[in-house]
């Protein structure tokens, strides 16, 4: 009986794209641009822009090809590139009002966010009571400063090592988990009636 083979490691994959393979790149953005689309929607809330972001971080992973260095993590490359885009994103737009989270996303009005986390297969009563409790993870996620915020991110969404996130932040590791730390009190207080989500936290 053969054994199928593993599917080729990142850094495996960008060493064929840096020899010529385009196929090897298109494998790279199958398996990351669902991560990277849902790490930057929820640092921008538009998924227009998330989706453009995500775009622009390709573009570069393509025109900086040649400078990957195989000691380094793909994923680290690749989410330090996506998090400054969505810090240039931000900065930019720091002078104009957020929009709520009861308003819709995307520029031809789009489901807002207690509609993107609704599960369609539960029960009327169920599907209720789950998306309440998704807009409130969802709120309590954005009052969480930025630095606490982006770390809870890459850890829960994008579930990257803390090794890997003290890299793409340029900060310690034990600061990392200090703001993980953080994050996961400032929610479990948010949410303290959702006691079974709560105690998930810890």
């Amino acid at each position: 009986m053969t054994l199928p083979r593993p599917d080729p490691a990142d850094e495996v994959l960008m060493l064929r794209y840096q020899q010529g393979d385009r196929a090897a790149f298109a494998a790279l953005v199958r398996r990351h641009s669902g991560p990277l689309y849902n790490f930057a929607l929820r640092q921008i809330r538009s998924p227009s822009v998330a989706e453009d972001i995500v775009q622009e971080a390709f573009v570069r992973v393509v025109n900086n090809a040649r400078d990957f260095k195989h000691e380094a993590r793909f994923t680290t490359w690749v989410y330090t590139i996506t998090r400054n885009l969505c810090i240039d994103h931000l900065r930019k737009r720091a002078l104009r009002k957020h929009p709520s989270l009861d308003e819709s996303r995307g520029e031809e009005g789009g489901p807002t966010l207690g509609e993107q986390t609704a599960d369609p297969r539960a029960s009327v009563e169920r599907e209720a009571t789950g998306t309440e409790l998704k807009l409130r993870i969802a709120q309590a996620v954005e009052t969480l400063p930025d630095e606490q915020k982006e770390v809870f991110l890459m850890r829960e969404v994008s579930n990257l090592p803390f090794k890997e996130i003290a890299e793409i932040t340029g900060v310690p590791e034990n600061t990392v988990k200090s703001r993980m730390r953080y994050a996961l009190e400032r929610l479990q207080q948010a949410l303290a009636e959702y006691e079974d989500y709560a105690r998930a936290l810890r």
